[in-house]
């Protein structure tokens, strides 16, 4: 078994990974952010309201099942919209740090002292 995780570490290793251009605006990645934590929130709300009977005077049947999913997508995105848990600033800083790293990177690959070694004036 162990030799086919290092055959599986071996190809992924091998395999080229294509990143994404780093050249998102800060109130996008706020966004996509929020909507991550929506989400995440969306999937939180789902397994505390498993146990939730639907039955009653009011409630349950098919209809009910299968719109608890919607709401529960509704409740998670206005809790987000709302300030949320904290984990959109944590996603926001990260996607930052991450994009300004990628720039920098990028930034000096291009620049030509790095091709050629010769320091900039």
């Amino acid at each position: 078994m162990s030799d086919l995780a290092t055959q599986g570490m071996t190809a992924i290793q091998a395999a080229q990974i294509n990143t994404p251009a780093a050249n998102g605006s800060k109130a996008m990645i706020q966004a996509k952010a929020q909507e991550y934590e929506g989400v995440f929130l969306a999937q939180m709300l789902g397994q505390m309201f498993e146990g939730v009977s639907t039955d009653g005077p009011f409630g349950g049947g098919q209809g009910e099942q299968m719109f608890r999913s919607l709401m529960l997508d509704e409740y998670g995105k206005q809790i987000a919209r709302q300030g949320g848990i904290g984990i959109a600033s944590s996603v926001t800083s990260e996607l930052l740090k991450h994009q300004e790293a990628a720039n920098a990177a990028a930034a000096a690959a291009s620049s030509p002292s790095a091709a050629t070694g010769a320091p900039q004036p």
